[in-house]
């Protein structure tokens, strides 16, 4: 049993490690799209970043997944291991195609659907979920909002100066702002798989209580930064120049947004998207040039995406919940 559970915390380790690689683009494209950093270089920068954020917060968005979204008596290490291999399949796929989807709802949809299978629809807490899907659109609406605002008195405040002036000193305001931004993303979606691991480890009986270990959340940490270290190329493109063009003065906006939508959401519990967020920033920043300077057939087929996210991952999930249940009683 203990090796199962060991190979179990190992998977979701390995979806964390995805989400970094997946999620890479969120961290670094806007410094990269505007050459404030190469690409080695940006992803290094928001690696140690996502690493450092272990020690900078508390595990709120933890316990929310852990304890907030499914009934603890629902749930076995099979629906957990269902659950991972719902998230993974999906993070791949849309890896795949270049498409910037959710990681977080990924893991939750497929962490529901395996739930849903086993015990049904009394295994989900209502009132957790509410919170969840209403900011599936309240926390891209609030990034851009925030970078449309930010980026408006950005351009009021260095009105008439120099723009090469202008550009040098918000190159140098990059670094700081995509730091930030990294520490929200390290924070929000390393603590998601703590809350998985956690779970695992109560309803198991390794744990009596649902407090996280220090041990998980530096392993969570450790995977999400090597995650975004190997960086997810494909995503970087259509996040940085495919939806709108960036100026360094756009990307501190849009990665100041980004970072401070994330964690206000942290501290508050709320599990988001830091892809949702990130994007809504951008598209935000981009809508101040002019409307059509957001590329809104894309900015479409990416919330399409994100619709899809939760019930694809939850389908994969169920699947896999029904293939491991038959796969057990054939070993008996």
């Amino acid at each position: 049993m203990m090796i199962f559970i060991v190979a179990i915390i190992l998977f979701a380790l390995f979806f964390d490690f995805l989400n970094g690689f997946h999620d890479a683009a969120n961290s670094i494209a806007t410094i990269v799209s505007t050459r404030v950093l190469t690409p080695r270089k940006a992803v290094a920068w928001a690696a140690f970043f996502n690493l450092v954020a272990a020690f900078m917060f508390d595990v709120q968005v933890a316990k929310t997944i852990g304890k907030g979204l499914i009934e603890l008596t629902s749930i076995n290490e099979y629906v957990i291991l269902s659950g991972l291999t719902g998230a993974i399949v999906w993070n791949l796929v849309t890896w795949y195609f270049g498409i910037p989807t959710s990681s977080s709802h990924a893991l939750i949809g497929g962490y529901a659907g395996a739930a849903i299978t086993k015990a049904g629809l009394g295994s989900i807490i209502v009132g957790g979920w509410t919170k969840t899907l209403i900011f599936i659109v309240v926390a891209p609406v609030m990034g851009m909002v925030m970078g449309f605002v930010l980026m408006v008195a950005t351009m009021w405040a260095f009105h008439g100066r120099s723009s090469s002036r202008v550009n040098n000193m918000f190159r140098k305001l990059q670094l700081v702002s995509a730091a930030f931004y990294s520490l929200g993303h390290g924070t929000n979606d390393a603590q998601k798989t703590m809350g998985v691991i956690t779970t695992l480890l109560v309803t198991t009986g390794y744990l009596k209580t649902f407090e996280v270990p220090w041990w998980v959340i530096i392993s969570c940490h450790i995977a999400i930064a090597l995650g975004t270290l190997f960086g997810g190329w494909r995503i970087v493109k259509t996040m940085g120049q495919k939806v709108t063009k960036l100026k360094p003065s756009g990307g501190f906006c849009a990665e100041t947004a980004g970072a401070i939508t994330l964690l206000v959401t942290a501290f508050s519990g709320i599990a988001v998207s830091t892809t949702h967020t990130i994007t809504g920033a951008i598209m935000g920043v981009g809508a101040t040039k002019r409307v059509t300077a957001v590329r809104w057939g894309l900015a479409g087929r990416i919330v399409t995406a994100w619709i899809l996210t939760i019930p694809c991952a939850a389908i994969v999930s169920a699947l896999s919940y029904e293939l491991i249940h038959f796969l057990r009683l054939i070993v008996r």
